[in-house]
Formats: structure tokens, C-alpha cells, sequence
């Protein structure tokens, strides 16, 4: 981690290997779900599943479109395959059958997240390895918000970060009897078309964000970023500076002021679209001498929050784009605390209008 966070760059470009593990055996298709079984080919398609040809749009975004995360599936009882361990292709969404289930796998599915670090670090180098845990953390979110536009049972992301095999996975039930169906998801869920248009949007990403709509943005990322991060956005003009949640979670606080944004552009890999920025949310923590689980789980939480706050930024008419690589973001220091103890780890750049829409006459 202090390889990754330091100013040196990344050498020249690697070959990315294959895309998809070399599963075993033939691939299948996703049955039809019977009723009242969880429909495993939904709940993929609408979080993991690559939507062109080169695989590089999926609905979970990945630092530069590498896509790490390895997908294998452990099926219990009451799902649209037969229960045991499948490995899943997002390229032709497709699963190879691996072998029996575990003694004891309860009814409904275990998606296991794991990575291979080859291909972002083909690009990334150094700087891959907290890609890989973001890229895994957004991975579980689009899993997350899939079982709920899929009216599957309620669903149980496990992000502590304690193995490195798989990195993290989403526990999802069977339906229950009455759950609505993905034609008529819940009423405060995702859509499945919502999930399915998650874009990252080109820079820039011009124009502050209404009060209103990064006060629900901030909030949707502190809920879901569990303890050990803090959350913060920088805002520009006309009163340039750091914002965060109020104690009572429904007003904003100035915490620091002056411009933060064109620091912000320098520390993130030298972007400088980030100066002109309307907003940018902020995850930060993850002190320097944290070990390798405090690590891993504050990196897959960050992923995590910043993917459902992107979903809420959407909701609200704003422009998003998430930004993960990140060099000497001594935030904490910055404002004048101890050195090596808050870092920047994740964040989101908001606008209200982005580059599709500065070109257009």
C-alpha cells in the first residue's frame, strides 16, 4: 500500500491475460427459474454480465475497464441450477459446473468474488492492488442492488476483508412466497433498467450539485461504508471546501474550508478534470500501519458505499464517476492532523452536466 500511494509511475503496459478463467468442461445456459426459485440468470445479468462485445461495459465499473473479479457461484436448494459450485462467465453469461456443493449449503446462492490481479496490473502496476479490492467492493454492491430489483430474498454482502480467496461474497435467499417479482421489483428498490444504464460518465463533470442531492448522495455512502471510514465531499464556489453530514444525518456541515479540487486532481493520478469538478465525495481512512485485513476491508466497503451512492447521484439527476487511484492523499495531514492516519480511499466525482452534454450544440 505505501508502493501504491507513493508519486512513483507505473512502468510500461503488460499483457492483461485472458478475461475469464479457463472453467472446466462445457458451459450452460441459465434455466428458466420454477416457481419460487431464485433466478440466478437475472441476478447475473443485471449486476456482472457484459452487455458488448469486448466486455468492457458491465453494470459494476471497473479501473480502466479491466475487470478483475472472478465469479463462482455456490448453488443450494431452491435456485434456477441444480445445487453445487459453478464458475461464470460474464463474457457469454454462461456457467461451467465445477463440482458438488459443500455439506451443509443453505437454500439460496453464495456468489464468491475473487480477483485476478494480472489484469489491472497490466496497466495499474504498482497501483493495482487497492483497484482490485474497489473493483471487488463495486462488485458485490451490483450484486447487492441486483437481488433487490430481482425480487430475490434479502440479500447479505460479507465484506470483513478475512481471506484473500475469495476477497468477498453475497449471501442471497430464495424468494419468499408473495416477493414481488423483477416485472414489479419493491418500492423503494433498484429497477432492473436503473442497473442495467449505470454508466460511469466521461469527464468533465461540470456543476455543483443541488444541496439536497449530495446531502442523500453522503448519506447513502455513510450507511453503507460501515465503521472505519469517514465520508466528505469537496465543493467549489461559492463557498469552496469540505462538506459533511451533520450529526443528526440530514444536514451538511462545513468541516475545512478553501479549494480542495485541484489537490484532489493532482492526487488523483494527475486527472485534472477533478479541479472543475461540481462535487467530489471523499472516503478516507485506512491509516498506514493498518494490517492486511483492516486493508482489504476498507477498500471493499469504500467500493461498496461509492457504487450505491453513484446508483442515489443517478436518482437525483447527477452526472458520476467513480475515481480510485489515488497518490500521496494524505487528507488527514492536508488539514493539519497526524500524518498517516486518514487517507483518501475511494471517491466519486459528481457534475450536473458531463462531457456528452458540454458538446452538444
Amino acid at each position: 500500500m505505501a508502493l501504491a500511494r507513493s508519486s512513483r509511475a507505473p512502468g510500461p503496459d503488460t499483457s492483461a491475460g485472458t478475461p475469464v478463467p479457463a472453467w472446466p468442461g462445457s458451459a450452460r445456459p441459465f434455466p428458466d427459474p420454477g416457481p419460487a426459485e431464485l433466478d440466478l440468470g437475472t441476478l447475473l445479468r443485471l449486476s456482472l454480465a457484459a452487455s458488448d462485445a469486448s466486455g468492457r461495459l458491465r453494470p459494476a465499473p471497473s479501473a480502466g475497464a479491466l475487470h478483475p473479479v472472478d465469479t463462482e457461484l455456490v448453488v443450494g436448494a431452491g435456485c434456477s441450477l441444480p445445487p453445487g459450485r459453478y464458475g461464470y462467465d460474464p463474457l457469454r453469461h454462461r456457467v461451467h459446473r465445477l463440482g458438488r456443493q459443500p455439506d451443509g449449503t443453505p437454500p439460496g446462492v453464495s456468489v464468491e468474488l475473487s480477483v485476478t490481479a494480472r489484469r489491472t496490473a497490466s496497466h495499474y502496476g504498482h497501483r493495482a492492488r487497492p483497484l482490485l479490492l474497489l473493483d471487488t467492493g463495486h462488485a458485490a454492491a451490483a450484486l447487492f442492488l441486483a437481488a433487490r430489483a430481482s425480487g430475490a430474498g434479502e440479500p447479505e454482502p460479507v465484506l470483513d476483508g478475512a481471506t484473500e480467496h475469495p476477497l468477498a461474497l453475497v449471501r442471497v435467499a430464495p424468494p419468499r412466497p408473495g416477493r414481488a417479482s423483477p416485472s414489479r421489483p419493491p418500492a423503494r428498490g433498484p429497477l432492473p433498467e436503473e442497473l442495467l444504464a449505470r454508466r460511469s460518465a466521461p469527464p468533465p463533470l461540470t456543476g455543483a450539485p443541488p444541496p439536497d442531492a449530495l446531502r442523500a448522495v453522503l448519506a447513502t455512502a455513510a450507511a453503507a461504508g460501515g465503521d472505519g471510514l469517514r465520508w466528505c465531499a469537496a465543493v467549489g464556489p461559492p463557498g469552496p471546501g469540505l462538506v459533511e453530514l451533520a450529526p443528526d444525518g440530514t444536514t451538511l456541515r462545513r468541516c475545512a474550508a478553501g479549494e480542495a479540487r485541484p489537490t484532489l486532481a493532482a492526487w488523483a493520478a494527475g486527472q485534472a478534470w477533478i479541479a472543475d469538478a461540481g462535487a467530489v465525495l471523499l472516503a478516507r481512512g485506512c491509516p498506514e500501519d493498518a494490517d492486511a485485513q483492516h486493508i482489504r476491508r476498507a477498500h471493499l466497503r469504500a467500493g461498496f458505499a461509492v457504487h450505491l451512492a453513484h446508483l442515489t447521484a443517478r436518482r437525483h439527476g447527477l452526472a458520476a464517476r467513480p475515481v480510485g487511484s489515488w497518490q500521496r492523499a494524505d487528507l488527514g495531514a492536508a488539514l493539519g492532523a497526524a500524518p498517516g492516519r486518514d487517507w483518501i480511499v475511494h471517491a466519486l466525482a459528481l457534475g450536473t452536466r458531463h462531457a456528452d452534454e458540454e458538446n452538444t450544440p
